[in-house]
């Protein structure tokens, strides 16, 4: 186990640890496994330094020999053009107006696989299938054509992808030059399962006979066995994780922990153990999906992603690391060393954490008209202090403060700025200042969920009428409860500013704010600094200085 965990330390210090640069997560929730029938996929982008408006693409026809530039999502390196399609569909986020919706995280694999000769990135991948799909079904035929044809550029990735009655899972890596295109394999989330991923490739073994359930590359074994990946005789069954993305202990400290907290926390009667994650030799891998000891409304989802090992023995609100007052954030790099010390070690990865730039909640209903069915559930900055607002796929423009602003130009009317001066205050008295974020988290939430059922009526009543006065109430609708919510989170930040003033917690409901109230540092921090430096902090009289 030494051994093991020492190889760990210094693979990242030589791969300069991909799990700083990709660090998503993605929950899915089929039909039979949600309380009211929807499907849902969840996202939430870690990328620390980066912000990108909320993507708003217009449905559009195009001439028959018109083409597309592509550019990588990452670096903005361009990459090449394609073929345009005659016709793309709306995209709001990462859904489409046909409710398609796709998430992803990546998992890197084999280095020697990425093709930097591709065109098509992850990136581009997701949005140009949103363009071009009515089903998820489709948008996996996509995708594999896309690839095949233009070179697939990213690495290793795995995506999520649904639509109002299917949930699949897909994983693609590249053939690194040595032949175009890339090998996946889709898995369809069986009906009342839930499945997850993290930056770790998730399917082993799948079936080879089964295209309603499993779709993949026709390549995907034969590739292996020509580059020396995979050999039957030796290694048994295929298995993608095994034979494209070598497992490492990283992937299970900073991955794999992300999908047992989501799994324990949706089926505790399950008891699964945290031995897999915890990088303990010869532990059971955990299943690609499961069913949960419940139905999950959207509101339960939200939960399971504000999650930072909550109740568990490495709850990052707990111990000296989470400082005084109980902050879950372990600044960057997750991997560290001491001066002098030979040793590496490592922070925990929560769902949660402060470099989320945006995360969403797909739901996708089939009972509805898919204009109204579809709604995409954004938040930015951390999952755990967002507010989630619903934006309805169909929507004729995007919300104001979503747009035109980035992590270099700060801005008041940016919603992105306003969220992130709430949560970078509140880290210096958390666990009093989270109280004052989830009271208006929860009222704005709770209202939006209180008004869905009317404002889908309404809307349904419209459509009935005319779809485009349908689609005009909803943009209304959508936009104004976003505006609404970073009126809100500026209101809350200019109260804390008040509130939390000098380290003081402040009442700035009194006229002359003369009676502040200092609240220390908590009886276990007392003792960890006195334990420090004995009799130093002593109050009273001495005999000689050091007494």
């Amino acid at each position: 186990m030494v051994y093991f965990l020492r190889m760990f330390f210094i693979l990242t210090m030589i791969i300069g640890f991909v799990y700083e640069g990709y660090s998503c997560t993605n929950f899915l929730v089929t039909k039979g496994a949600s309380v009211d029938g929807s499907t849902m996929i969840t996202y939430n982008a870690d990328a620390g330094g980066f912000m990108e408006p909320l993507v708003y693409m217009p449905a559009k026809k195009y001439g028959p020999n018109e083409w597309l530039e592509v550019y990588d999502w990452d670096s903005g390196k361009y990459l090449g053009k394609i073929k345009q399609a005659q016709e793309t569909y709306l995209v709001i986020g990462n859904i489409n107006e046909y409710q398609v919706s796709i998430g992803e995280t990546t998992f890197g694999g084999r280095k020697e696989l990425q093709d930097t000769n591709g065109i098509i990135d992850y990136g581009s991948l997701i949005r140009i299938t949103l363009q071009r799909s009515k089903t998820a079904r489709e948008a996996i035929k996509i995708m594999g054509e896309l690839v095949a044809e233009y070179g697939y550029y990213s690495s290793g990735e795995s995506f999520s992808i649904a639509d109002a009655n299917e949930v699949w899972i897909l994983e693609m890596i590249g053939k690194g030059g040595k032949e175009k295109g890339a090998v996946w394999v889709a898995v369809k989330i069986p009906d009342g399962y839930v499945s997850a991923h993290a930056n770790q490739a998730r399917i082993r073994k799948f079936p080879l006979n089964d295209p309603e359930n499993c779709i993949y590359s026709k390549d995907i074994i034969t590739f292996a066995q020509k580059n020396g990946y995979y050999d039957p005789k030796k290694d048994g069954d295929f298995s993608f994780v095994d034979v494209y993305c070598p497992l490492d202990p990283g992937a299970l400290l900073f991955c794999e922990g992300r999908v047992w907290s989501l799994f324990k926390s949706a089926a505790p009667s399950m008891n699964i153990s945290p031995d897999y994650w915890r990088a303990v030799e010869g532990a059971e891998p955990y299943p690609l999906y499961i069913k949960p000891d419940k139905k999950l409304s959207v509101k339960d989802v939200f939960a399971l992603f504000r999650d930072h090992f909550d109740g568990t023995e490495w709850d990052t609100k707990k111990g000296p690391a989470a400082e005084p007052f109980g902050n879950p954030v372990r600044w960057k790099p997750l991997v560290f060393k001491i001066e002098g010390d030979t040793n590496s070690y490592a922070w925990e990865r929560p769902i949660s954490t402060q470099q989320t730039a945006f995360s969403f909640v797909s739901q996708m209903r089939s009972w509805l008209p898919r204009e109204i069915g579809g709604i995409f559930w954004y938040g930015v900055d951390d999952n755990y202090t967002t507010v989630y607002s619903p934006i309805y796929c169909s929507i004729s423009a995007p919300p104001p403060s979503s747009q035109g602003y980035s992590i270099s130009e700060f801005s008041m009317n940016s919603a992105f700025w306003v969220f992130n001066l709430v949560a970078n205050l509140a880290y210096s008295k958390y666990s009093y200042a989270l109280q004052d974020i989830q009271a208006v988290q929860s009222e704005l939430e709770n209202k939006f969920f209180a008004f869905q059922p009317a404002v889908e009526m309404a809307a349904s009543e419209l459509y009935k009428k005319d779809k485009n006065l349908a689609i005009e109430y909803l943009t209304e609708y959508s936009n104004n409860q976003f505006e609404i919510v970073v009126d809100r989170w500026r209101d809350l930040w200019e109260f804390m500013v008040m509130k939390y003033n000098d380290g003081y917690i402040n009442n700035v409901k009194e006229a002359n704010g003369r009676h502040p109230k200092g609240v220390g540092y908590g009886n276990d921090f007392f003792k960890k600094v006195i334990k420090e430096r004995p009799k130093y902090y002593d109050l009273k009289m001495r005999k000689n200085i050091n007494d």
